[in-house]
C-alpha cells in the first residue's frame, strides 16, 4: 500500500490528535518540561476550543493511562452520571417515549473537567495556569474555524437566532453564519477558564490545593450555580416542546470522576487494556478474543475473507453489547464470562462462509439477554432541517439518509520520553447538543440519551447510573513494556475501525502510521446509540479504495454493502514506542484532513 504520510518517530515526545493545533499544544507542553499528563491535559483543553462541534467542557471524557511509575494502566472515568431526578417515569409523565437527542432533558453531570482534573492532579505535574493558557488563548484570541464546524453552525444557525439565542451569540459573530476558515472567538468561554485559573490562585499557591480548588469551583462553585440556574429554564428540544432540564448544582456536588482498572486480554505478546462496560471498550476485547482463533494472517490483509470474519466476529461481540453492557455500579455485567475461552469460542463456531443477517447475543449466567428496540420517529412533513439536526444526536450534521463517515468525538494520544502514555477521547457538550450557558460560554452533554427509557434492561435510565458511552481509547503493551495508545472519533464505530488498525499492526507488522491509512469498514447492523438510533441490518459499510473485486467478493457473501469514498471512516490517532529501537512514534490518519501528530 502507498502511505500517504511519513511514520514519524524521535527521541522526547509524540503527539497525535483529531485537530493540529492541539497536537501542537500538547507538544509545547513537552517541550517544557511537562510530562504525558500535562500535554494530553492541555490538549484536551484546546480540543474544546477549537473542536465545539464535537466536545465541550460541558461534555464527557474517558482517559485511558500509563504511568511508568507504577506500571500499571488505570482508566480515569469521566462520564457523569445521569441526574438524581431522572427516571423513567418522569419521562413517561412528560409523554416521552424514547430519550430526546437535544435540550436539557438528557443531560448528565459533566464529567471531562473532573477527569481532567483527576489526570492532572494525580499524575501530571505542571500548574493548572499553564495547562489551561493555550485554551484560554484560542478562545480569546480566536481559532480558523474548521469547515465541519461551519457547516453544523450554519444547519443551526435559524435556531441559534430565535430559540438558543446565546448560543447565537458565541457562534454567529455579528448574526452572521461564519465560514471556514474564519477567525472564531468565545470569550466568555476564555473568561471561565479565567475564573477558574483566578479563584484556584487566591485559593492557594500549592499546584495541588489550585487543581482541587478549580476542581470545587466547577462543581459547587459558580460553575455549578450557573447551570443549576439555566437547567431551571425551558429550553426547545429535540421533541419539538420546551422543557426544563433535571439537572441541578447537587448533582455536580455528589459527584467524583473515578480512577479504574482496565479490563485486559492478552493476544499474543500484546495486552491490551480498556475501559469497563459502562463504555463500550470491553466489545474491543470481545471481537480480539474471537479473532484469536482466527488464522488472519492466512486470509490475508484487506481480503474479501479477512473483512467478512472481522465483519462477523464484530456482529457477535455488539449483540453482547447491545444486550449486556451497561453501568456495572447499577447493575452486574458478565464481562469475564464473554471473554473466556470457552465463551468465545462458541462464538467463534457462528461464523460462517456466509453474512450473518440475524446475529443474536450469547448466553452465559443463565439469564435471557435482550436487546431494546427503538421506537420510531414521525417528523413532521413541513419540519425545518434544523430540527431535523435536533433530532440527531450526533455532533455534526447529518444527512436524512444512510449515515457513513469519519463521525465525530476527538482524541489525543502521547507518548513521552519517561515512558508514560496517555489517550483520551473527549466528546459531548457540542454546539447543537443544548444550548450555550450564557455566563460559562459552553453548552451540556446530551450522553444521557444513550439510554434507554425500558425498565430492566442494563443500559436503562435510572437516577445516578452512568449511560453507556461510546467513548473508547485503547493502551497496549507488548512483553509488559509500553507499546502504542490509540483512539478515534466516530461513535458505535470506534471499536472497529481502531481493531483493523491494531490488527494490521499486531498481525502484520504494519507501522502505525500506516495502519491509520488503511481502507476501513464497520458493521452498522445494530441501532446506534445516539437518537433517533437508526439501525440498517446486514449493512456492511466499507470504503471505496478496497477495490471492485473485494467488493464484489463481500457482496456474494451476502452482505449489504454501503460503499461510500475512499479514506472517510475514522480517524485514528496513536503514540507509543517502538519496542525495537525505542524511539518514540506517532500517527495520525489523514480521514478528515485535520488530524495530525508531531514527534521530536
Amino acid at each position: 500500500m502507498s502511505v500517504m504520510r511519513p511514520q514519524l518517530t524521535g527521541t522526547s515526545g509524540a503527539v497525535a490528535s483529531t485537530h493540529w493545533l492541539p497536537a501542537a499544544v500538547g507538544m509545547s507542553i513537552l517541550d517544557r518540561g511537562g510530562n504525558a499528563f500535562d500535554a494530553a491535559a492541555a490538549a484536551g483543553f484546546t480540543l474544546q476550543v477549537v473542536e465545539p462541534h464535537s466536545n465541550g467542557p460541558g461534555g464527557d471524557v474517558v482517559i485511558s493511562i500509563y504511568p511508568r511509575s507504577t506500571g500499571a494502566v488505570r482508566v480515569i472515568c469521566g462520564q457523569g452520571p445521569m441526574p438524581h431526578a431522572a427516571s423513567i417515569d418522569r419521562f413517561t409523565a412528560l409523554g416521552i417515549e424514547q430519550m430526546p437527542a437535544s435540550g436539557l432533558l438528557p443531560a448528565t453531570v459533566p464529567g471531562a473537567f473532573g477527569a481532567w482534573m483527576r489526570l492532572l492532579g494525580e499524575f501530571g505535574t505542571m500548574p493548572l495556569a499553564t495547562i489551561l493558557e493555550p485554551a484560554i488563548g484560542y478562545a480569546s484570541r480566536g481559532y480558523p474555524l474548521l469547515p465541519s464546524a461551519a457547516s453544523t453552525i450554519a444547519a443551526m444557525a435559524p435556531l441559534f437566532r430565535t430559540e438558543w439565542t446565546a448560543s447565537g451569540h458565541t457562534y454567529l459573530p455579528g448574526g452572521a453564519v461564519p465560514g471556514a476558515g474564519s477567525r472564531m472567538r468565545n470569550v466568555t468561554l476564555a473568561g471561565t477558564y479565567e475564573r477558574l485559573v483566578r479563584e484556584a490562585r487566591a485559593a492557594s499557591s500549592d499546584r495541588d490545593a489550585q487543581i482541587e480548588a478549580a476542581r470545587s469551583a466547577f462543581y459547587e462553585g459558580f460553575i455549578a450555580d450557573a447551570i443549576d440556574r439555566f437547567a431551571r429554564t425551558e429550553v426547545l428540544d429535540s421533541t419539538g416542546g420546551r422543557h426544563r432540564g433535571l439537572l441541578t448544582g447537587d448533582d455536580l456536588a455528589a459527584w467524583q470522576p473515578a480512577v479504574e482498572e482496565p479490563y485486559t486480554l492478552p493476544y499474543r505478546d500484546f495486552t491490551v487494556h480498556k475501559a469497563g462496560p459502562w463504555s463500550q471498550g470491553p466489545v474491543f476485547l470481545q471481537q480480539l478474543a474471537i479473532l484469536s482463533g482466527c488464522d488472519l494472517r492466512g486470509s490475508g490483509l484487506g481480503t474479501v475473507e479477512y473483512v467478512h470474519t472481522l465483519a462477523e466476529a464484530a456482529k457477535l461481540a455488539f449483540a453482547d453489547r447491545e444486550a449486556r453492557y451497561g453501568d456495572p455500579a447499577h447493575t452486574p455485567v458478565p464481562i469475564a464470562e464473554l471473554l473466556a475461552p470457552e465463551y468465545t469460542a462458541r462464538r467463534r463456531a457462528l461464523i460462517g462462509e456466509d453474512a450473518s443477517l440475524d446475529p443474536e447475543p450469547g448466553r452465559v449466567d443463565g439469564a435471557e439477554p435482550w436487546i431494546p428496540q427503538a421506537k420510531p420517529e414521525h417528523p413532521g412533513a413541513d419540519e425545518p432541517d434544523w430540527m431535523t439536526q435536533l433530532r440527531s444526536g450526533l455532533p455534526t450534521v447529518t444527512p436524512v439518509g444512510p449515515r457513513a463517515g469519519a463521525g465525530n468525538t476527538c482524541t489525543v494520544a502521547v507518548a513521552d520520553r519517561w515512558g508514560n502514555l496517555a489517550v483520551a477521547v473527549p466528546s459531548g457538550g457540542w454546539l447543537k447538543s443544548s444550548p450555550v450557558i450564557p455566563d460559562l460560554g459552553f453548552a451540556l452533554g446530551t450522553r444521557g440519551q444513550t439510554a434507554w427509557l425500558t425498565v430492566g434492561h442494563p443500559n436503562s435510565l435510572a437516577p445516578g447510573r452512568r449511560p453507556r458511552t461510546t467513548l473508547s481509547p485503547s493502551i497496549v503493551l507488548r512483553d509488559g513494556e509500553p507499546f502504542l495508545a490509540f483512539g478515534t472519533p466516530g461513535g458505535d464505530q470506534q471499536d472497529q475501525w481502531t481493531l483493523q488498525a491494531f490488527l494490521a499492526i499486531a498481525e502484520f507488522g504494519l507501522e502505525p502510521q500506516a495502519a491509520t491509512e488503511l481502507p476501513a469498514f464497520n458493521i452498522d447492523h445494530f441501532a446506534q446509540s445516539f437518537a433517533p438510533r437508526l439501525s440498517r441490518p446486514g449493512v456492511l459499510v466499507v470504503e471505496r479504495s478496497f477495490g471492485p473485486e473485494v467488493l464484489a467478493g463481500l457482496d456474494r457473501k451476502g452482505h449489504r454493502l454501503d460503499v461510500v469514498p475512499e479514506s472517510t471512516l475514522g480517524k485514528v490517532c496513536a503514540a507509543g514506542v517502538d519496542p525495537g529501537t525505542g524511539f518514540l512514534r506517532a500517527a495520525a490518519g489523514p480521514r478528515g484532513r485535520q488530524a495530525y501528530a508531531v514527534c521530536w
